[in-house]
Order: C-alpha cells, then sequence, then structure tokens
C-alpha cells in the first residue's frame, strides 16, 4: 500500500472538529503514521498539494439499501407500511449480475461524492440466494474503492405477516398466495454469513459482512436467538430496523404484549455493536434500555421525513449515553443518498422539538455521522477522526468555493451549506479514490451512461413490479387505519407533530 503525505490542509480535530492551521498528514499501511505543520513532514510516498483545503474525517452512512436505487425518484407521499411493498414487490424485476453491479456503483459513487467513505448496506437478496449478483454487488463496492459493510435483510417471515390483523383485513386466498412466495431459509441465510465472514470481516477487510435480521416482527424468536449467537460467534456487527412507525409500536404489543425493544432485549439481543435502525417511536425505558446494553441507534433524518414517520429523541438519546450513528436510507424513499443532506437535516430538523437545549448544532451532528457511526460498528476510535493512528479514510473540501465564503464557521458551512460541489480529494483505508474532484478508480461518466441505459431496458418490469402490489397496497391501508385507533403509551416519544 503506497504512502502519501497530504501537504499544508487545514483540518478539523478533536471531538469538537476544532480548525487546525494549516498542516501535513502522513499515511501509510491505511493508517495516520504523522501530523504535523505545514511544511515540516518529509516528503515520502506520494505527495499531495492540499492549500485551502478543509481536511474532514470521512463520513459513515451507516444505513442504506442498494436494491432501491434503480428507483430514485419513482416514488413520494407514501408512509413506509404502503411504500416498501414496492422495492420487495410480489413480481420481482429480473437482473443480471452487471445490472446488479451498476446499481450498486449508484450509492458507492453518491455516498462518495458527498464525504461517506463507509457504507452500510442492507441488501435484500430476494427470493433465492444468487452468488453471481451477490459477488457483483462486492465487486463493485471493491471497485469504487469505498467502506462497506454489507448484509442481507434476514427474515423468516412471510412480508404479508409482519403486520398485526392481516387475517382479518385480508382475503384468504391473496394471503395464501402472498405466504407462499419463496424466500431464503434461515439455514441458507446463516450459512452464506458464516462462509463469507471467513474472507469479509469487516475488521480485515474494507468491503465486509455483517449481521441483518431486517426487523423484529419479520423474524421469529428462535430465528433472532440464532442470529444473535451468529454474529456472537463471528464477532460481527448486527443491525435491525426498530420502531420506524407507529404502527410498528402497535404491531409489537400486538405481537409481543410489550415493544419491540423490549422483546429484544428479553431475547438477550441488545449489546455492543448491535444497532437499531430508525429507533424513531421510543419511550424512556427503552432508551434506559439502550443505554445499559450498550446499544446503538442509527438515525435516519431524511427518509424519516420523506415517509412521514416523525423525528426521532436524538437528544434523549445522548443524554442517556446512548451511541448514535446516521444513515440516509435507501432512495426509493429518499431520492439519494448524500450524506450532507442527511446531516444538515438531523441538525434542522431537532429544532422541531422542545427547546434549544433540546436541539442539535452542526458539530454534533457530524459527530455523529463520523464518530458515532465508528462506534456502532466496531471500529472504536480508529474510524472517524483525524489523528495519529486513525484509519486514513479523509476527505478534503475546497475553500475557495461559495459554500465556504466568508470563511466564519467551516463546520456549520460544511453541514448546512455544503452538498458535495467542493469534494477534493477521498481518501479511504489509505487510497486515493479521489483527486481533483474526480473519482480515480472508475470511469464514472461511462458508467452513468451505462446505468441510465440499463434502467431504460428495466423499466417495463419495475412497472410491473409495482403494479403487482397494488391488492397488498389495499390490504395495508385497512391494516394502517386499524393501528392508528390503537393507544400507544401516554410516555412514548411524540415523534410526529
Amino acid at each position: 500500500m503506497p504512502s502519501l503525505l497530504l501537504r499544508g490542509a487545514r483540518a478539523l480535530l478533536g471531538p469538537t472538529f476544532s480548525l487546525s492551521e494549516p498542516l501535513d498528514v502522513a499515511v501509510e499501511g491505511g493508517r495516520i503514521r504523522a501530523i504535523g505543520p505545514a511544511g515540516t513532514l518529509p516528503d515520502t510516498g506520494q505527495v499531495v498539494p492540499l492549500w485551502r483545503r478543509l481536511l474532514v474525517p470521512g463520513m459513515v452512512n451507516g444505513h442504506f439499501h442498494s436494491h432501491e436505487h434503480f428507483q430514485r425518484g419513482r416514488h413520494e407521499n407514501l408512509p413506509l407500511e404502503l411504500w416498501m411493498h414496492n422495492v420487495r414487490p410480489v413480481r420481482p424485476v429480473p437482473l443480471t449480475p452487471r445490472d446488479a453491479y451498476l446499481r450498486t456503483m449508484i450509492g458507492a459513487i453518491e455516498c462518495l461524492r458527498s464525504g461517506a467513505t463507509t457504507v452500510v448496506d442492507d441488501l435484500t437478496l430476494g427470493a433465492v440466494v444468487d452468488r453471481p449478483l451477490l459477488d457483483a454487488v462486492f465487486q463493485a463496492y471493491e471497485d469504487a474503492g469505498v467502506r462497506a459493510l454489507v448484509g442481507f435483510a434476514m427474515m423468516d417471515r412471510a412480508v404479508i405477516d409482519n403486520f398485526p390483523w392481516v387475517d382479518e383485513c385480508a382475503d384468504p386466498a391473496l394471503l395464501g398466495r402472498l405466504r407462499a412466495l419463496p424466500r431464503p431459509s434461515p439455514a441458507q441465510f446463516h450459512d452464506l454469513v458464516r462462509e463469507l465472514a471467513r474472507t469479509r470481516h469487516p475488521q480485515s477487510s474494507r468491503v465486509g459482512v455483517l449481521v441483518s435480521c431486517s426487523a423484529p416482527q419479520r423474524c421469529t424468536e428462535g430465528f433472532l436467538r440464532a442470529s444473535r449467537a451468529l454474529a456472537d460467534d463471528l464477532d460481527l456487527p448486527v443491525i435491525t430496523h426498530v420502531q420506524e412507525t407507529r404502527m410498528q409500536v402497535v404491531t409489537g404489543q400486538a405481537f409481543y404484549g410489550r415493544t419491540m425493544v423490549e422483546h429484544l432485549h428479553a431475547l438477550g439481543f441488545l449489546k455492543e455493536k448491535t444497532t437499531l435502525i430508525h429507533a424513531v417511536w421510543l419511550n424512556p425505558r427503552e432508551i434506559a434500555l439502550l443505554a445499559d446494553t450498550g446499544a446503538s441507534t442509527q438515525h435516519n433524518p431524511w427518509s424519516n421525513l420523506m415517509l412521514g414517520s416523525g423525528v426521532a429523541p436524538v437528544r434523549a438519546l445522548l443524554r442517556a449515553g446512548v451511541n448514535v450513528g446516521m444513515g440516509t436510507d435507501g432512495m426509493s424513499s429518499t431520492v439519494t443518498a448524500n450524506m450532507l443532506t442527511t446531516v444538515g437535516s438531523a441538525a434542522a430538523l431537532s429544532k422541531l422539538h422542545g427547546g434549544d437545549d433540546d436541539w442539535l448544532d452542526a458539530r454534533e451532528a457530524l459527530s455523529i455521522a463520523t464518530a458515532g457511526g465508528a462506534r456502532a460498528f466496531g471500529f472504536g476510535d480508529r474510524l472517524g477522526r483525524i489523528e495519529v493512528g486513525a484509519i486514513a479514510d479523509l476527505c478534503a473540501w475546497r475553500l475557495d468555493t461559495i459554500a465556504f465564503t466568508p470563511l466564519a464557521d467551516p463546520v456549520r458551512q460544511l453541514v448546512y451549506g455544503e452538498r458535495g460541489a467542493g469534494l477534493d480529494l477521498v481518501v479511504v483505508d489509505g487510497e486515493l479514490v479521489m483527486r481533483d474532484g474526480r473519482l480515480v478508480r472508475i470511469d464514472e461518466a461511462a458508467l452513468l451512461d451505462e446505468i441510465c441505459a440499463t434502467v431504460v431496458r428495466l423499466a417495463p418490469e419495475f412497472a410491473l413490479a409495482e403494479a403487482s402490489v397494488d391488492d397488498i397496497h389495499r390490504v395495508m391501508r385497512a391494516v394502517l387505519a386499524r393501528c392508528a385507533a390503537e393507544p400507544l403509551a401516554a410516555d412514548t416519544h411524540r415523534a410526529r407533530l
């Protein structure tokens, strides 16, 4: 691995992102080897001048779904329980491995171009484990140069049985067809993770795997316990969607007689390196459980806004000592994997609740998106910061752009004003991925042309796939109405105004 000397940048240092004077950063073996005043470190390896640049830790996009990337911009104004069936349709869209490669590249490119050097991809495999297709996903991340952790949205219940009262709201014949849809077995899921972890463990491979249980209500108790044991055995991070919407709180009460967080705790599921995605509708007891067990949450503010799910109690989580990371969620609902959109919306949306002592500021939001994500996925203090010994995942932003002119507070101007146009350089695992604003490992323009042609070819298939869920939408509207009439505990966070 070649060494780098990043010369002359001003850097955001420490937990409060203090702006340094111009300095040199020496990178060797994927780590930051030395930091010193500009011009003081010897010219070893490749020297990259970064005068009038702002050096920032790469962000961790702690949650998105690459299987949605081809559906960017196809939907709007649907709540989660309706929208989600469009990306898990009854009629699947047939893809070649090349299609999957191109689809994955969309998210890899956009994350890199908005300052995210790590992505956590919660990938739905569909009806079968297609290894050539899955290999293409991994190859895309290898080629782009981004750090990636890939999970497989594992579940062992039929999708229609993820919701309460479906037997009362749906025709038996329809339920029979939906329950008969094929899906990988629990053993296939677990064997896949175990096999891949031998060569793609995230602590030794830039492109690795983790354990993903899609959500508690989508998994039987036995499957959750087995998945927890698998993660413990392999020392892998775990992710699961929890209480994204009001309906999911009602579902927990209907299925278990308690909330989903309490259900997971009773199963021994909540531990360090375990991340609850969204965690919007929580009560104080659940927040205390997360703090006591060391579990994290992944805040997805832009997604929660676009789906009408609500605003998570981030300040309450932080005050309780819960680690919080941040993600963009899938492009079918959010239209973007731009991490700066997510970070800026996190800080802005917090101002809808409580007084100003409850609000997040730009530095807190950026810390959640860097150090918070690193801790959630087992990297501790080795990622998401600029210091000697840290993993060299770094981004350099041009300071001679309109977003930073005039320069008053670079963190606020990055979080609220920049969206990627001024990104000049990206280093991942000590290697140059972008220089002079150009991704150096791939032919971006050619890939974008091929992606556009591919989506045009697949457009009729996507239309048929989306039409195949019309009957489910009618059922789900009835289930939503039933759930809306169910009361919540008085101390449940008011996620919607």
